[in-house]
C-alpha cells in the first residue's frame, strides 16, 4: 500500500500507528497493494474551510473523504484494481474533543475516523439505516481486528 500521512496540525499524533491502521483497514477490505491513499491532518481553521467549500456546512468537522478512482472493496478471490483511493482529511482538535466526550484517547478517535474515512472512500455511506448498520459493523470489525493485531505486536 502506498499511504502518505501529512500532519499539518499543531497536534502531535502517532503517525506510524495511523499508518498501520490504514494499511490494516485496506488489507481487510481487499484493496490492491498498489492502491494509493493520502491522509492529511489539519487544524480547525483549515477543516472549517474544507467543510464549507465541499459540504456547504459551517464549522470544522472531524473527517472528510475525497474519493478519486471510486474503488470498491475487493474480495478474498479478487482484490480491487490498483488506483488512487483518495484523500482523508482529519482534524485532531475536533477528534480530541470527541474523544474526551466518548471517554477514550485522541488516538483511538483518530483510528475510528481514519477507518470511517477509508470506508467512505470505498463507497460506503450511512444515510439510510441499513447502510449505517453495514458501514458501522464493518468499521467496528476493522477496529477490533486492528486492536488485537496491535496487542500481539506489542507483546
Amino acid at each position: 500500500m502506498s499511504i502518505e500521512i501529512n500532519n499539518e496540525s499543531a497536534i502531535p499524533v502517532d503517525e506510524a500507528a495511523i499508518l498501520r491502521l490504514a494499511a490494516y483497514a485496506l488489507d481487510s477490505m481487499h484493496v490492491h497493494p498498489d492502491a494509493e491513499l493520502a491522509i492529511v491532518l489539519v487544524d480547525e481553521g483549515a477543516m472549517e474551510q474544507l467543510h464549507v467549500q465541499w459540504m456547504d456546512e459551517p464549522g470544522p468537522t472531524d473527517v472528510l473523504s475525497f474519493p478519486m478512482d471510486e474503488l470498491r472493496p475487493g474480495t478474498e478471490d479478487a482484490e480491487t484494481p490498483p488506483g488512487l483511493l483518495g484523500d482523508i482529511v482529519l482534524c485532531p482538535q475536533v477528534a480530541q474533543a470527541q474523544a474526551e466526550t466518548a471517554g477514550h484517547s485522541t488516538l483511538e478517535e483518530l483510528f475510528l475516523l481514519t477507518t470511517h474515512g477509508t470506508l467512505h472512500l470505498l463507497g460506503f455511506d450511512h444515510a439510510e439505516p441499513a447502510e449505517e448498520k453495514e458501514m458501522f459493523g464493518i468499521q467496528r470489525d476493522i477496529l477490533i481486528g486492528f486492536a488485537l493485531q496491535e496487542r500481539l505486536r506489542n507483546r
